[in-house]
């Protein structure tokens, strides 16, 4: 897996490209997973807390077969990644370094960056820090003012396990790593890469995230210009769909878009997938057509 170095640490990612699919016989686009740059129009796809860029790679696929430049990473402390033990490494505002880093390593002057949960409010900070790399951005449930309570009442007892019980966490690690990768469906081995790490660096990532600030607050949201697509989720308290509402009024460019469940993008993706690839044929396109397409979804 290629990575570049970040600080010292290594980050991994991958590359997704080579152009459009063809249609197969039933009329779907396949996917191509090939290893090398598109023409152009890069997203990079950010995963969530304690996940790895493997949730994000058949949407990386299916984006990549519509003509995209689809790049995944690891985030310092995540996957493939290096995972230090060190609190003070982790913080939204170093992930979003680490983002722009990687941008500058691909020498890619801007792009569009879609982050789940974590990975979402890693692209705010962008936003606030470097609006001048995004072309757009992508925020699926993001954690603001109405989820911290719940955050914290979901991520408190991980972190006291992964700290204070790290020689059971070790133990549950070697026991689910034991388990061949063959026998889950993909989404099931993305879950289960949550115990099959080593706790320890969890553990200090989870930290450094609490002592930092979560997301940019309100008023500094309601400056972010850059066209953005919010994604949001019902009957989920960690990522309320009032949080998504709420980020996509505040921002003067952004529209949002409601799934039907928590797991529509990763179960039966085609019209949300649909949804973000006509979004990023939207902020790519020419000055002209981008108006009228805004023009028409105002309609719509």
């Amino acid at each position: 897996m290629p990575s570049f170095d970040f600080d010292g640490q290594r980050l991994a990612y991958t590359e997704f490209g080579g152009g459009p699919a063809a249609l197969t016989a039933n009329g779907a686009r396949g996917r191509t997973a090939r290893s090398a740059p598109g023409a152009g129009r890069p997203v990079i796809l950010l995963h969530g807390l304690l996940l790895s860029q493997e949730m994000d790679r058949p949407l990386a696929e299916d984006l990549a077969a519509r003509g995209n430049r689809a790049i995944t990473m690891d985030l310092l402390g995540h996957g493939q990644s290096d995972r230090p033990r060190d609190m003070w490494r982790y913080s939204m505002a170093k992930s979003a370094e680490q983002v722009v880093a990687l941008m500058d390593h691909l020498q890619i002057p801007e792009a569009v960056v879609m982050g789940t949960s974590l990975g979402a409010n890693v692209a705010l900070e962008i936003a606030a820090h470097n609006p001048q790399r995004l072309r757009g951005m992508v925020i699926e449930m993001p954690v603001l003012d109405n989820g911290l309570l719940w955050s914290a009442l979901t991520f408190t007892p991980l972190l006291v396990a992964l700290t204070f019980g790290e020689p059971a966490m070790k133990l549950l690690s070697s026991v689910t790593r034991a388990i061949p990768r063959r026998l889950l469906p993909h989404y099931g081995n993305v879950m289960l890469d949550l115990v099959r790490q080593e706790p320890g660096p969890g553990g200090a990532l989870l930290q450094g995230l609490f002592f930092g600030r979560i997301a940019p607050p309100r008023e500094e949201r309601r400056t972010f210009t850059v066209p953005a697509l919010v994604l949001g989720h019902p009957r989920d308290p960690v990522h309320p769909f009032s949080d998504a509402g709420m980020l996509a009024k505040e921002m003067p460019n952004a529209r949002l878009l409601q799934a039907n469940s928590l797991t529509e993008l990763r179960m039966q993706p085609e019209r949300l997938t649909g949804e973000i690839a006509a979004f990023l044929d939207e902020v790519w396109a020419p000055p002209a057509r981008s108006a009228k397409r805004k023009r028409a979804a105002r309609k719509a």
